[in-house]
């Protein structure tokens, strides 16, 4: 098993990919902000940058979901990155919600001038906001949270809207939800990376062993003792991850997958490990959070 970074790329553009970005491009007229949830492991990786040439100017408040997997120092460096961008972000949990009804406030504060000047001509101005975000960033759940489950589905709108669901929130904010999208090709290797790992791109259409090498690669180099504490690595594979002796990366990495291997007893016929197993181990290990708070993506 070699290392594949070199090699993870995606491409694809079902039919349904670009209808949504037409249909996406179209809704943008109707609203006044957009709020982008992104996964706050990935800030980066998880913007779809069609979806970016699409919003231009328009007002953004970005999410940063599932916070609390991230690591908590580079959170709070993304909160100040966003701000230096002048664009306002919020943190939210992925487990309980914290942070998302942080939401409203910040979408009345946007449109503060926007409603006074309403209030002025005697007119209630509603604030009207889309969510976007791509597959698996928790864009549902985030939804569920904000809305706590509640919320009016309000119907169609004469002049406004023509066979759209809108949530709304307060007597003065309403959500309107579309489709979670990847872009046609992600070219990026990092990027194709980042978000296999997260579970954005589906397991059907990657090679999981390779994957779980490069994050195995990837917390070797980053985040060591959350590897050593999570697999109890021993002593002897330790002083081979902590040494810069002649020991290739290549063995160094197939070791520690052997390792968890034969400590959860993934052996398959003829008492092999059985890799496979192995990676959706360390998979969703990662994905769900018993691996430590982990952050993928640094600013800078």
């Amino acid at each position: 098993m070699n290392n594949a970074s070199s090699r993870v790329s995606i491409s694809w553009y079902p039919g349904h990919m670009a209808k949504t970005m037409k249909q996406l491009e179209t809704d943008l007229k109707l609203v006044d902000v957009v709020v982008e949830i992104l996964d706050a492991r990935i800030p980066v990786s998880s913007q779809n940058p069609e979806a970016q040439k699409l919003i231009k100017n328009k007002k953004k408040i970005v999410v940063l979901n599932k916070s609390d997997l991230a690591n908590e120092i580079e959170n709070k460096k993304w909160l100040k990155y966003f701000e230096e961008k002048q664009i306002p972000a919020i943190l939210c949990n992925s487990n309980n919600g914290e942070g998302a009804n942080k939401i409203i406030n910040k979408l009345n504060e946007m449109m503060s001038e926007e409603k006074n000047i309403a209030q002025q001509k005697g007119r209630n101005k509603i604030v009207r906001a889309m969510i976007i975000g791509i597959p698996n960033v928790g864009k549902s759940s985030f939804i569920n949270r904000v809305s706590k489950k509640t919320s009016m589905r309000v119907g169609n709108k004469p002049g406004v809207t023509k066979n759209k669901q809108w949530i709304r929130l307060t007597s003065n904010v309403e959500l309107l939800d579309t489709p979670g999208v990847l872009w046609p090709k992600i070219a990026n290797e990092q990027t194709a990376l980042n978000l296999a790992y997260t579970g954005t791109i589906k397991s059907d259409i990657i090679d999981e062993v390779e994957i779980a090498y490069n994050l195995v690669k990837f917390l070797i180099e980053k985040y060591r003792k959350n590897l050593i504490e999570r697999y109890k690595l021993n002593s002897e594979i330790v002083e081979k991850i902590n040494s810069n002796d002649e020991l290739e990366e290549n063995e160094k990495i197939v070791e520690i997958m052997n390792y968890v291997g034969e400590k959860r007893g993934t052996v398959s016929k003829g008492n092999n490990i059985d890799l496979e197993k192995i990676s959706k181990i360390i998979l969703e290990d990662f994905r769900t959070g018993n691996l430590g708070k982990i952050t993928l993506e640094v600013v800078g």
